[in-house]
């Protein structure tokens, strides 16, 4: 049994014109979504053994946090050139290329590609991911090859806005 759970960052700040897109951080709603999200994936019992990150800062942001509620170690935090605004190939291969040793994974990466995995994974599950959103599904497979996109189980479909 595998478990697949994608994570989108947390809203992050457009107003620093001189960053690059690579290096915008997380804005006051972000720093606040994150750890709630993340606490809400704790009560639902994810608990990753791999959590991979595109290098973006507010992606890697979201992953700490994640982390950090989770009690995942920081330092195994895994940083994935492949993830920064990734396709849906670009994050099949992402995930096809892990150990089969790592039953639970987590991405934490950006749209579109996000929502378009998370419809490939459940088909008409949303037309788009929100900010701190998660998507988590687990099917019954050895290895993380998806091509074959097998049958998925959902955990959950939460973000922010879910638990009001």
């Amino acid at each position: 049994m595998k478990i697949l759970t994608l994570v989108r960052h947390a809203k992050s700040d457009w107003n620093n014109t001189k960053l690059s897109d690579k290096e915008r951080v997380l804005n006051d709603r972000g720093l606040r979504d994150a750890p709630m999200m993340a606490k809400r994936v704790v009560k639902l019992g994810i608990r990753p053994s791999l959590i991979i990150s595109s290098p973006a800062v507010r992606t890697w942001t979201t992953a700490k946090i994640f982390a950090t509620e989770i009690g995942y170690p920081e330092e195994f935090l895994q940083r994935e050139e492949s993830l920064y605004l990734a396709s849906l190939n670009d994050l099949l291969d992402a995930v096809m290329a892990q150990d089969k040793g790592f039953n639970d994974l987590m991405l934490v990466g950006h749209n579109p590609g996000l929502t378009e995995f998370a419809n490939f994974l459940v088909p008409g599950i949303c037309n788009n991911l929100p900010t701190a959103g998660v998507v988590s599904v687990q099917f019954d497979q050895e290895d993380w090859n998806l091509y074959g996109q097998p049958k998925t189980e959902l955990l959950t479909f939460e973000y922010p806005k879910s638990g009001e």
